[in-house]
């Protein structure tokens, strides 16, 4: 079974929580703060496949913070970075972690294949107070080679199930990739920081 690690990263109260629970559970829980870290489980059939997808929800990170996510990059077969469309400091935050996700790789942290990254613009139903507009985060995402949608984790259970499914389904592409570039490599890296990540383990 082929496992997905995917790393839910964005500013505190852009709902990254929110949009998790949704396409795990199909329900809204709201806006919350939390002082821990996840990791949740669940197995899904994919292009004939099945699969062990984990998604890391880090606890609620301060967009004063610096952006380090080292520990991330190593982890992470992909990325969905979200900010909340009323709120742009939110959009200055997901900017600053796409450009740390784009950087040139160093001696630490090479990839045979760019991680996926997908931006979302989220809280769709606060349009009406709207400070970051659509072709804002769609240019944000074309210059840095991401995907991009904009939806609302409060009202739309459908959409948020396919923006994870488009995430999973470029992160499959690129293990295919990998598979053509890299014949052979080591996983005790992977292996030791899952180790370090596998602290709060939900299976859903």
């Amino acid at each position: 079974m082929n496992e997905v690690k995917l790393a839910i990263m964005g500013g505190e109260g852009t709902g990254k929580s929110a949009l998790t629970v949704r396409f795990l559970t199909k329900r809204f829980i709201g806006e919350y703060a939390s002082n821990f870290e996840s990791i949740y489980n669940k197995y899904l059939c994919l292009e004939g496949k099945q699969l062990n997808l984990e998604i890391y929800d880090p606890c609620s990170q301060s967009q004063k913070a610096k952006v380090s996510l080292t520990t991330e990059l190593h982890w992470a077969d992909g990325f969905v970075v979200v900010y909340d469309i009323s709120d742009r400091s939110s959009f200055a935050f997901a900017k600053a972690l796409i450009y740390r996700i784009r950087e040139p790789q160093t001696s630490h942290c090479k990839r045979a294949v760019e991680p996926a990254v997908l931006l979302v613009g989220n809280k769709q139903d606060l349009c009406h107070v709207r400070e970051v507009g659509c072709e804002e985060g769609q240019k944000l995402a074309l210059d840095n080679r991401c995907q991009f949608c904009e939806l609302s984790a409060a009202e739309q259970s459908l959409e948020v199930e396919v923006m994870f499914t488009r995430i999973v389904k470029d992160i499959l592409t690129n293990f295919k990739l990998k598979e053509k570039r890299r014949p052979s490599g080591s996983k005790s890296v992977a292996k030791l920081i899952n180790n370090v990540f596998g602290k709060r383990r939900k299976s859903v």
